[in-house]
């Protein structure tokens, strides 16, 4: 496979897409080819049958590879589903010499503390996020490198899943004939692809509806704040569908695509689908407006647990208030008359988020859909990946050319959690009989 190019690979719970993208010179990526297929053996997230599931990404992959024409080798995976929380936990390191300077080294000890909290059995912490620092009482500290002192604390926000879950999508993607390149949480990829920077700092709350799964990531001052993943999702929308309407699940989604609505005062009474019955019976009839019944039920229940979660993070405090309100992407935002639902519920500025924040212009519009925005974002994250290691070998170069006496050694960038557990992953598999 070419250096720059990467491969996201999103695997969901009604479809698998896998996308190819690359950097062009206006640092925009365009997407170059893309392949999906129907996700058979995933339930809410959580792979639950592994021979359809590689069957799945193998089919999503070889579209892609004609689409492109070339060939992948290596993807950039989304982690997610109901397995996933996050909790919030301060800890703090006292410094031996508080005569030196904060530096790298001090807060790898202060992350690596957290790493050693106790976990329920089968969890394992999946990412920590500093949100700020506190360095010998003084509070509110963004950047404590370079200060001096002698107990350095922090806040963190820690994101926690279980791990044989994610050895399971590992398991998958090699299976499948790839190799695992990097794993990310999928909230955050999907707010990568959506949001702009601005969004981040001023505070927004990115609501990705997929079909299994409905997750939430909050940012504020450009630092993500909190995640949750609520198991309910698009399906549970057509379940009800299918169930209320006695209809066959097919049907149910058709009829959610093209005629639902959140909003049932829409819909006039005389409106009215008729739906083909099955071999030889009737055909049913179903009024519009009870369809859009059946619809604003179970998303405003939906709305309503990420309302929670909204609030739990502390929304309502004056300095946590999230001035830039709420985006909504995934293929559940494109309901009819959602964003206004949830205006109304929530009270907050809404809209639909496109995943064109970092594509080139001339991108398809398939591409641009809320529906691919995982897989636009894993892309991104996985182009960032190849930027890190270019700069890495670049320095190894230097620094092995360098001939004169150079105490200065090159600038480590601290490597994300997330790096080290797709290290640790790949390591299971290949050890793994």
């Amino acid at each position: 496979m070419e250096h720059n190019l990467a491969v996201g690979l999103d695997i969901g719970t009604t479809k698998i897409v896998a996308m190819i993208g690359r950097k062009n010179e206006y640092d925009k990526v365009e997407i170059l080819g893309i392949g999906k297929s129907k996700s058979l053996g995933v339930h809410r997230g959580v792979v639950n049958n592994i021979t359809q599931t590689i069957q799945s990404i193998q089919q999503a992959v070889q579209e892609a590879e004609v689409s492109a024409d070339m060939k992948i080798e290596d993807v950039t995976v989304g982690i997610a589903g109901q397995h996933i929380r996050s909790l919030q936990h301060s800890d703090y390191i006292t410094r031996p010499n508080s005569e030196t300077v904060i530096d790298e080294d001090d807060i790898d000890r202060l992350i690596n503390q957290v790493h050693k909290l106790v976990m329920l059995p089968g969890e394992e912490i999946i990412h920590v996020l500093p949100q700020e620092y506190k360095v010998d009482g003084q509070a509110e500290i963004k950047e404590p490198i370079g200060m001096y002192g002698g107990r350095l604390e922090a806040n963190f926000h820690v994101v926690v899943g279980q791990v044989s879950s994610i050895r399971n999508i590992g398991r998958c993607v090699q299976s499948a004939g790839l190799d695992l390149e990097g794993i990310t949480l999928e909230p955050l990829a999907s707010a990568n692809a959506v949001l702009s920077q601005e969004e981040k700092e001023a505070g927004v709350a990115l609501i990705d509806i997929g079909g299994g799964t409905t997750d939430l990531a909050i940012f504020r001052d450009g630092i993500i704040r909190h995640t949750a993943v609520i198991p309910f999702g698009g399906n549970v929308i057509t379940e009800d569908i299918k169930e209320g309407c006695s209809i066959i699940e097919k049907q149910a989604e058709l009829l959610k695509i093209k005629f639902g609505s959140a909003w049932p005062g829409e819909n006039k009474d005389n409106e009215i689908v008729s739906i083909p019955g099955l071999r030889g019976r009737e055909p049913k009839e179903i009024t519009l407006k009870n369809l859009s019944k059946i619809i604003h039920a179970r998303v405003v229940e939906i709305v309503e647990q990420v309302y929670v979660e909204i609030k739990n993070y502390g929304h309502e405090e004056q300095k946590k208030k999230l001035i830039a309100g709420i985006v909504l992407t995934g293929g559940g935002s494109q309901l009819k008359h959602l964003k206004q639902l949830v205006e109304y519920i929530t009270g907050m500025d809404t809209r639909i988020g496109y995943p064109n924040e970092h594509l080139a212009g001339d991108s398809d519009e398939d591409v641009t859909s809320p529906l691919y925005a995982t897989a636009v974002g894993l892309v991104l994250d996985g182009l960032k990946r190849l930027d890190r290691k270019s700069i890495e070998e670049k320095e190894v170069e230097i620094h092995e050319n360098s001939e004169s006496e150079v105490n200065e050694a090159p600038v480590k960038e601290r490597r994300s959690f997330l790096d080290k557990l797709t290290e640790r992953v790949k390591d299971f598999l290949d050890n793994a009989e």
